[in-house]
């Protein structure tokens, strides 16, 4: 805290009044990071200038830049299992924001024509989850394209027309 203090070039006691406990802290950067900057994967859900089968696979895209500075998994995730259960709030934040992205390939795989949108959508949510944490972990995105091929099986399963991608 004594060094976010510093950075801020605040005084102890207008930081926090700001911000009381490292949990306040960490959970209005959370809601801040979640209302102002969506992920990636998220943005490649709302493009319209792809079909909702084609935007199911293009969350399977590394962030661009320097992967191992800029792209160390999932903001939520890294909060959530930082806080090992003393951070409530931001536990909570993070699984709202997981169930919300859940939610929408739900929604997208419904939109897609998927026979159960509902099971292409979690399993889905699974794929990507699992490449974020294993590219994180063993610093190499090649595991995004393992991902993206086994989603493409799932939706070519789930679909009455597969598409050509």
């Amino acid at each position: 805290m004594a060094a976010l203090i510093e950075t801020a070039h605040v005084s102890p006691r207008t930081f926090y009044v700001h911000f009381p406990t490292k949990n306040a802290l960490v959970e209005e950067y959370r809601r801040r990071f979640e209302s102002e900057r969506p992920i990636a994967a998220e943005a490649e859900l709302e493009r319209g200038d792809l079909p909702a089968a084609q935007r199911l696979l293009a969350i399977f895209v590394p962030a661009e830049g320097d992967w191992p500075v800029l792209f160390r998994g999932c903001q939520f995730h890294n909060a959530a299992v930082e806080g090992a259960g003393e951070l409530p709030a931001v536990a909570d934040l993070a699984q709202r924001h997981k169930q919300a992205f859940r939610d929408h390939l739900v929604a997208t795989a419904a939109e897609a024509g998927a026979v159960a949108p509902e099971s292409l959508g979690r399993q889905i949510a699974v794929l990507f989850e699992g490449a974020n944490a294993l590219a994180a972990s063993c610093n190499d995105t090649q595991v995004f394209t393992d991902a993206r091929r086994a989603a493409e099986t799932l939706l070519n399963a789930a679909l009455d027309n597969p598409p050509t991608v």
